[in-house]
Formats: C-alpha cells, structure tokens, sequence
C-alpha cells in the first residue's frame, strides 16, 4: 500500500516516476488519518460545498476534520464558510511560515487551509521548496482525524496528483450527461493510475431516488465493463433550492438549513462514510 510520505510527495506536485524525496518509512503520526480526496470531472456540480457540509457533519460525530481547498485557482472552501485566509497553501513554501499560520480556525468546529489562486505552480518548484512544503504539510496528522482534499474539477496534473495521493476518492457527478461523460473520464485515468483503487460515486443535484440509482447503475456498470474496475455508490442529495441561499448567506447548508432536503441527504452520506 502507498505510504503517507510517498502520498505527501504525490500530494505537491512530484512527478509520477519520480524518485521519492522522503524516507518510505511510514510515520506514526499518519497511521490513524483517513485522507479523502473529493472531486469531480467538471465544475459546477457542487464538489466544494458537498465537502464543508460533509465536512460539519462529521464534526458533529465527533471527528476532527480539516479541509484542504486543492481547488485550483478556484479556492472557493473560505466563502462558503464565511470566512477570509490571510495566507494560503502556498506560503508554506516561505521558511518562516508554519502551519499554524495557513490553517483557519471556523465557526463551525472544522479547520481549513485555502488553495489561494497560483497552487496550480506548484509542478515547477524546485525538489528543496517541494521538500520544505511535504514536511509542514505532514504536522496535519496531529490535528485531524480526517483531511478532505478539494481538488480541482477535470484530469489536470495536479488534480490527478491529489486524487493518487489520496486513501478514498469521491467522485460527484449529477445526471446531466456532460457531467456523466467526464465522471467517466476521470475513472479511467484513476483506473490507470490508481495503484490501490478506492473510488465511490455520490449523485448530486437528483430529482428522486430513481435518478439517482439509474445515474449509479451507468456508471458502475461502465467501470466494470470497460475498466474492470469496482465503484460502489455512496449516496446521492437532492436539487434544492436551499442549497443557493445558504450560499447567498455565505452559511454552510446545515447550519443555515439543516432540515432541508439536500442538508439531509448530506448528514446520511456523512454516517456513511463512518459507518461504511
């Protein structure tokens, strides 16, 4: 199985074939971190803010959850919580930066280190700054039990390093048939790429319960036929209209409305991924 240090080092930008810059040895710190990787073949179905609510819920269980915005230029993980980073991923790479000045303490129990706009440059840091990032980043084992990982939406190189670097996958998609066809794309490459495969589906934005398994049942069915790969179906949450004002309130949906629809079909996708 990958390590956490050789996950680390996928988790920067290193190169596929490149000779790892840290020991293999597995660290101590990292051995009880679940490191979740969220992400999606286009943008616009609502990865980023499935992961802050997903991200409560589980606060609410009682995991300590951070998130990382990996969403490239995108870094949307702060406005939806209502809340502004002075600092971002990036700054890790000046030496007098530690983590405790990048990650963000919220409201709502979690923490979160925003991408910040020029994350995408990280594939042409030299081995030293790449070395200086992976080792500050590895203090996040002491202050979660779970990392989310919002990558950025497609098959770009430093998404597809995210999601390798990753324990699980999450891969949303909706039943819009674009949204479909670059789901699929990005199982295909995981199902190249992936040495240890881990890759669940969740159907946002359905109408009912028939959307939702007839959109899982494509899709897995593909998987299995023409990658032989394995994809479960973690869950699917409804369109709901509470989803846009909770954004407009720059709230997270369940604490703006937690008893809405969608709020509730994120809570049970959350006992999910605890529960299995």
């Amino acid at each position: 199985m990958t390590d956490q240090a050789t996950r680390l080092r996928q988790m920067v930008g290193s190169e596929m074939n490149e000779t790892p810059v840290l020991s293999t040895q597995q660290p101590a710190a990292w051995a009880n971190v679940r490191v979740i990787a969220v992400t999606s073949g286009k943008g616009g179905v609502g990865k980023t803010n499935l992961v802050v609510n997903l991200a409560i819920a589980l606060r609410q269980r009682g995991q300590r959850v951070l998130v990382i915005d990996a969403d490239l230029g995108m870094a949307n993980v702060g406005i939806l919580l209502g809340t502004a980073s002075r600092r971002n991923l990036l700054d890790l790479l000046q030496p007098e930066v530690n983590l405790d000045d990048v990650i963000v303490e919220t409201p709502y129990g979690i923490q979160y280190i925003s991408g910040g706009s020029g994350i995408e440059k990280a594939i042409e840091y030299d081995h030293a700054e790449k070395l200086l990032l992976q080792q500050k980043l590895a203090d996040c084992a002491a202050r979660a039990d779970l990392i989310f990982v919002d990558t950025g939406a497609g098959l770009g190189r430093s998404v597809m390093d995210f999601i390798l670097a990753a324990d699980e996958v999450l891969l949303v998609t909706t039943p819009e048939p674009t949204s479909l066809t670059d789901a699929y794309a990005v199982m295909k490459a995981y199902s190249i790429y992936a040495t240890q495969k881990n890759l669940h589906l969740i159907i946002n934005r359905v109408y009912d319960t028939k959307e939702s398994h007839e959109v899982a049942f494509k899709l897995r069915r593909a998987a299995e036929k023409f990658l032989h790969m394995s994809v479960d179906s973690l869950g699917y949450v409804y369109e709901d209209a509470a989803v846009t004002k909770a954004v407009r309130k720059q709230m997270p949906l369940l604490k703006a409305f937690p008893h809405a629809a969608a709020a509730r079909c994120v809570d049970a996708l959350a006992e999910t991924l605890i529960s299995g």
